[in-house]
């Protein structure tokens, strides 16, 4: 019995991984990237072939590069605001990482900056157009009370 083909990544919506191995390009349209680089993959409708970015550019990704074995970065933007790592938000945003993502705990990335006392993230995201900051109102008191 085989497995369903993975779900296709929701607009809006960015799957990140960590690349098993490097890839070298054969066509244009094929991204090279590094063992261990980060993806930000947006579209897996193709089984084969995922559309993603690495490094500021786009382009086709190999799956069996990043498949089923490769280490999927959960909340990639919860972990760079938890740690108030700027230049991680930063790319992660520029990537399209959804910024009003829920993790486990019901909390937002925003959430997570003002637990930190992570200020500069705080400002970045609260810089975002589509940012939601009904989802918690704890997120204001944590921002003015830290």
């Amino acid at each position: 019995m085989s497995k369903p083909p993975p779900k296709p990544v929701k607009p809006g919506q960015v799957k990140v991984f960590r690349a098993l191995y490097t890839f070298e390009p054969r066509t244009p349209d094929e991204l090279y990237f590094d063992e261990g680089d980060i993806l930000y993959i947006s579209d897996m409708s193709d089984k084969n072939w995922w559309k993603g970015t690495c490094k500021g550019k786009t382009g086709l990704i190999p799956s069996n590069y990043v498949a089923e074995q490769a280490e999927s970065i959960d909340n990639p933007l919860h972990e760079a605001s938890k740690r108030g790592n700027l230049s991680w938000l930063r790319e992660c945003l520029e990537n399209r990482v959804g910024v009003n993502g829920l993790d486990k705990a019901g909390s937002t990335a925003l959430y997570w900056a003002c637990h930190g006392g992570h200020k500069d993230v705080v400002e970045v995201l609260l810089a975002q157009p589509n940012i939601e900051l009904n989802q918690q109102v704890r997120i204001l008191f944590c921002y003015f009370y830290p």
